[in-house]
C-alpha cells in the first residue's frame, strides 16, 4: 500500500468510517498517477481492473480524499472537475483550456509573492489557495484563429 493510501486510511478511521476495499482502490488509482483525473475516468479505470466500486463510492471517496488534504479538486469550468494528488508535490497553479479541457501546471514565484503581500496587507493568514486561469491552449488558440 502506498504511503499516501496509508495516510488516507488513518484519516478515514479518525472519521469513524470503514476503510473498504473499494475506497482503497479509488485512493490507489488516484495516487498511482499525477494526471488530472475526473471521477468518470477513475471509475472507468477501476472497472477495467475488475473493481466493484460504484459511481457513488468513487464520488464519495474523492470528496473524502479532498477533505483529507491529500488530493486537490480542480474546477475545470462549466460544472466539470478534475482531481490530482498533492502529497509529495510542490504547490502549483493551473491553466485550463475551455475548448479541449487540457490542464497545464505552472509555478510562478511572483504570483506567490503577491498573494503573500496581499494577505499581509489585510492581516490575513492564508492556509492555502487555488488559482486556475481559464482560456485557450496554444493548439486551440490556433484552431480558433483559422
Amino acid at each position: 500500500m502506498r504511503p499516501e493510501t496509508q495516510q488516507f486510511m488513518k484519516f478515514i478511521e479518525t472519521k469513524g468510517l470503514l476503510f473498504t476495499t473499494e475506497r482503497k482502490s479509488v485512493a490507489e488509482e488516484v495516487f498511482s498517477t499525477h494526471d488530472h483525473l475526473d471521477a468518470e475516468e477513475v471509475l472507468k479505470k477501476l472497472k477495467s481492473t475488475g473493481s466493484k466500486a460504484s459511481r457513488a463510492t468513487v464520488y464519495r471517496t474523492l470528496d473524502l480524499l479532498v477533505e483529507s488534504g491529500l488530493v486537490e479538486k480542480i474546477d475545470l469550468g462549466e460544472g466539470r472537475s478534475a482531481y490530482e494528488h498533492t502529497a509529495g508535490h510542490p504547490h502549483h497553479d493551473h491553466l485550463v483550456c475551455t475548448v479541449c479541457g487540457e490542464v497545464q501546471e505552472f509555478e510562478e514565484p511572483l504570483i506567490e509573492q503577491l498573494q503573500e503581500w496581499a494577505c499581509e496587507k489585510a492581516g490575513f493568514r492564508a492556509i492555502g489557495h487555488s488559482l486556475n486561469i481559464y482560456g485557450w491552449c496554444a493548439k486551440c488558440k490556433l484552431a480558433v484563429k483559422a
